[in-house]
């Protein structure tokens, strides 16, 4: 099961993504995470502790491993670079894993632009291939809203792309635009999930505006999860209604 969960900053996708994760891990499933969003947080979400997620050092500041891996020197914009490095080794060597989980931060480029054409982006890419293409077991993207890491051929073997939007024109917005830069790399499905529902007319609000066939269900407003964040804990450990929501879409993803 490969699995994309993506939709615009504060929505709750890693809050999912952490839950699903936990709950794959808990059937017995081997489960590796890659935080490919700027804002990485899945590691706490997922129970780590603040001094084990400070000790990563994402993907894309390994400096020495992108030069080494794509034949240029660091910061080589501009030269000759290998454009398929090897990184089947790359998720063991640097996953960590708690719970069941293995967790692998991604990072992102800070230098030459969106979608730039360097080694740092390249290598990115390549993990994110390797992770769907090539692991033979759960794999669950946290991304960011613009699928920066996704490319063509990689999204065909993505099982789910899960958009979590909450009630709200901005989300929405979101999730609209999601689906074009998706059908940009030949995704047919996009599935969402709506997340901080307080009531009835929140969910009639976003129903009207996301067709029935994609809309895969509800994670009610909880408090437990806002505690959870502030303690630092896993949302699996300590908010057990948006647990239950959620074991709910896992169930429909299952079944699909």
């Amino acid at each position: 099961m490969k699995i994309a969960v993506t939709g615009k900053g504060g929505v709750g996708k890693t809050t999912l993504a952490a839950v699903l994760a936990r709950l794959y891990a808990e059937e017995g499933r081997r489960v590796l995470c890659a935080d490919a969003d700027p804002d990485a947080n899945l590691g706490l979400a997922l129970g780590f502790s603040e001094t084990e997620v400070d000790s990563l050092t994402p993907i894309s500041q390994m400096s020495d491993l992108i030069a080494e891996r794509t034949g240029t020197a660091r910061g080589g914009y501009g030269a000759f670079f290998k454009i398929n490095p090897r990184v089947d080794d790359i998720p063991d060597r640097f996953a960590i894993e708690k719970n069941g989980v293995k967790l692998l931060v991604m990072g992102t480029v800070d230098t030459g632009g969106s979608g730039c054409v360097c080694p740092e982006n390249v290598v990115l890419k390549r993990v994110i291939s390797n992770l769907v293409l090539g692991r033979d077991e759960v794999v669950i993207l946290d991304m960011e809203a613009g699928l920066e890491h996704l490319g063509r051929g990689t999204a065909d073997f993505v099982d789910f792309f899960l958009v979590v939007v909450e009630p709200g024109a901005r989300s929405v917005q979101t999730y609209k635009k999601v689906c074009q830069l998706a059908a940009d790399i030949g995704v047919k499905k996009i599935s969402v999930v709506a997340n901080k529902v307080r009531s009835k007319e929140d969910e009639d609000y976003l129903r009207a505006r996301i067709p029935a066939d994609d809309f895969l269900g509800v994670i009610r407003y909880s408090p437990d999860v806002i505690e959870a964040d502030r303690n630092a804990a896993s949302p699996y450990d300590t908010a057990s209604a948006a647990v239950t929501d959620i074991k709910a879409i896992k169930q429909q993803i299952d079944k699909i």
